[in-house]
């Protein structure tokens, strides 16, 4: 590596991958790509392995450019000011010139009694592939129960309806708290098409979760042999834990290049990303794009260019509802939903079409760096801290991930 630009990107997600593919649009940048699995966890489709139509998994060598040097480990901490990495299998540490943090975002500890022991999470693949293993050693008459209606929840609840399984959504409020009520309608005809039982309403909050049952604030008690737990996603801590200035959440801080507030050496992309303090909804929408700008940025530093600002634009999310329905709600780009949806047949066609995608452009990046377009909406940080407002800021933590 001697004479060359050594980046190390951490996570090899829908935004690390983008970044590492990315970087090698220069010969004089090496690139390390550190991930905890040898695969990509195709992760807008863990639902679709929980209900056995997909395994979510996509090969590296299919989307990872040849040379991108790929580390299977956990970095266990960064150190700023050596510029280097611990990784914790190998005990080893890496150098850099920069760093790319891209660790993505997982489930949040429950705070529910019970929830921890007894419901599943499936924001990780091992979570979603634990919770199949537990639904295949389940009789399909048993009773499952879905907490949490944002749209992990949402999509699980119809692959298993459609599976055969006896579903219960438990939504804590309201149904699809994204959608505009246009869609939410659509969403709740679909799902009782399928026979899932949905319960909403501000008395319809999880108070506690047992093996067999999960209980509600208005003292109802659902039976449930599995409980499915998809309420709340966090982010990992390293950024944290290595002495980096991060937000409530723990996103690591940056500016508007998503260069850290601490070291211009260090940028993040991703789940895990806050510029300005104003992060953007979790989402492969957003995670692809600011992988794309944290490698954008480090190629303009090498070649003495000042890097652009981000300029982040909102306009839908999509939600697959079984194999043959689904939903692609419009949005503005306040990224508030409006009354512009497509659903049914031509939503599950759209809602694919994006999943797949995803790997095409990763891939894309991969045979011909640079080649991933970034759309561009003006204003800045001003304009979007006008749209999304003081009340978005710590709302991804608390909503459901989505396309």
């Amino acid at each position: 590596m001697t004479g060359k630009t050594h980046v190390v990107v951490i996570g090899g997600g829908y935004a690390g991958v983008m970044a590492a593919n990315r970087l090698t649009l220069r010969d004089d940048v090496t690139v390390t790509l550190v991930n905890p699995r040898p695969d990509l966890v195709h992760r807008v489709r863990l639902h679709q392995l929980v209900g056995g139509s997909d395994d979510a998994v996509v090969a590296y060598r299919d989307v990872l450019a040849e040379r991108v040097r790929l580390v299977v480990d956990t970095v266990a901490r960064i150190d700023a000011a050596e510029r280097s990495v611990t990784l914790a299998a190998a005990q080893d540490t890496l150098d850099y010139d920069y760093l790319i943090y891209a660790v993505g975002s997982g489930s949040t500890e429950p705070s529910v009694p019970g929830a921890a022991d007894s419901a599943y999470p499936l924001a990780t693949l091992e979570e979603a592939q634990r919770l199949r293993a537990v639904l295949d050693a389940t009789p399909a008459t048993a009773p499952v129960t879905v907490v949490g209606a944002g749209p992990t929840g949402i999509e699980t609840s119809a692959e298993l309806a459609q599976a055969g399984r006896t579903v219960t959504l438990v939504c804590g409020g309201v149904l699809g708290p994204y959608l505009h009520t246009r869609g939410r309608r659509s969403v709740a005809k679909r799902l009782a098409k399928l026979g899932v039982t949905v319960i909403d309403g501000s008395d319809a909050k999880v108070t506690a979760v047992t093996r067999d049952a999960v209980r509600l604030a208005d003292g109802r008690e659902l039976p449930s042999k599995v409980t499915v737990w998809t309420v709340g996603f966090g982010v990992p801590d390293l950024a944290a834990r290595s002495g980096l200035s991060t937000d409530a959440v723990g996103r690591l801080l940056t500016d508007e290049t998503l260069t850290s507030l601490d070291d211009e050496h260090i940028l993040a992309a991703g789940d895990s990303a806050a510029p300005s303090g104003l992060p953007l909804r979790m989402s492969c929408l957003n995670a692809t794009p600011l992988g794309a700008r944290a490698a954008d940025t480090v190629l303009s530093r090498l070649a003495d260019e000042q890097p652009d600002h981000l300029h982040q634009g909102f306009y839908a999310q999509c939600i697959s509802l079984g194999r043959s329905a689904g939903i692609y709600q419009f949005a503005n780009r306040s990224d508030v939903a409006v009354w512009l949806h497509i659903d049914e047949g031509m939503g599950a066609r759209i809602k694919e079409m994006v999943c797949k995608s995803i790997p095409g452009h990763l891939s894309g990046e991969a045979h011909k760096p640079g080649s991933f377009r970034l759309h561009r909406m003006p204003g800045g940080v001003a304009k979007r801290r006008q749209m999304l407002g003081a009340h978005r800021a710590d709302a991804p933590a608390a909503a459901d991930r989505a396309v």
